[in-house]
């Protein structure tokens, strides 16, 4: 009994005084950097979509190469950058994700085609479009922009679009 008391003794005194692996590991990764003359930096990436909405998305990178992190971001625009900071834009030919889960075409009481962050008559307009001559819009399409026309992918977006586009009223 004694014995496991000793050994479960020497356990507790390794654990408390043995830094861990990830603490090892940061310590290694820091001393490579400055070993190396790696630079950390923060990185924000943001994605501009069709429907106008822009998501920013901050990671920390640590350079090691620059020819490995400009190859990494080729695909990025450079937006901005100094020593502590470098900002990369993309422009997607999709629509936002916001906007598939909970996108709907609507109209405003002024007869603005609009699409909304949930139904209509919730008005949280996301973004607006041109005014339509309800008038001349048919009523089973201006019933359904009542109700509010869920948007379900880009090629539903630009569909919607063209479809009460016909009805936009044209300004002089």
């Amino acid at each position: 009994m004694s014995g496991v008391l000793t050994i479960l003794t020497i356990l507790l005194v390794i654990t408390y005084h043995i830094p861990s692996v990830a603490d090892n590991n940061e310590h290694k990764e820091e001393n490579m950097a400055e070993k190396y003359n790696a630079q950390t930096v923060e990185v924000i990436l943001q994605r501009h979509y069709l429907d106008g909405e822009i998501s920013e998305e901050t990671i920390e990178e640590t350079i090691w190469s620059m020819e490995d992190f400009w190859s990494f971001y080729e695909d990025w625009q450079l937006v901005d950058q100094n020593e502590q900071k470098i900002i990369f834009m993309k422009e997607l030919n999709d629509i936002s994700p916001l906007l598939k889960m909970n996108g709907y075409f609507g109209l405003s009481e002024d007869g603005i085609l609009n699409i909304y962050n949930g139904k209509p008559n919730d008005n949280e307009v996301i973004q607006s479009f041109f005014q339509v001559n309800t008038s001349r819009l048919k009523s089973h399409l201006r019933d359904e922009l009542l109700k509010g026309i869920p948007v379900s992918s880009k090629d539903h977006y630009l569909e919607v679009i063209k479809m009460v586009e016909e009805y936009a009223i044209k300004e002089l």
